[in-house]
């Protein structure tokens, strides 16, 4: 953005691009988190009922894993 841009945007949002950067991706965080821990802890709850097999709950884990590491990879680097 040009210097003209970042001062149309900051007089009439209030806040600069790199503040509304940070929050939309603290939001995103903020539901990924949530989400792992629904997915987790469902496939936990599954795992001890022995709805499904230790494979299957350590399948979850392991995606939500990679999924975290490559956000965080693409979004904060």
């Amino acid at each position: 953005m040009t210097a003209m841009q970042l001062a149309a945007f900051q007089a009439n949002s209030g806040f600069t691009p790199f503040a509304t950067a940070s929050v939309l991706i603290g939001l995103v965080f903020a539901v990924l988190l949530l989400w792992g821990v629904w997915a987790l802890r469902t496939a936990y709850v599954g795992w001890s009922e022995q709805r499904i097999s230790q494979r299957q709950f350590l399948g979850v884990a392991v995606r939500f894993f990679a999924l975290y590491l490559v956000l965080t990879f693409f979004l904060l680097s």
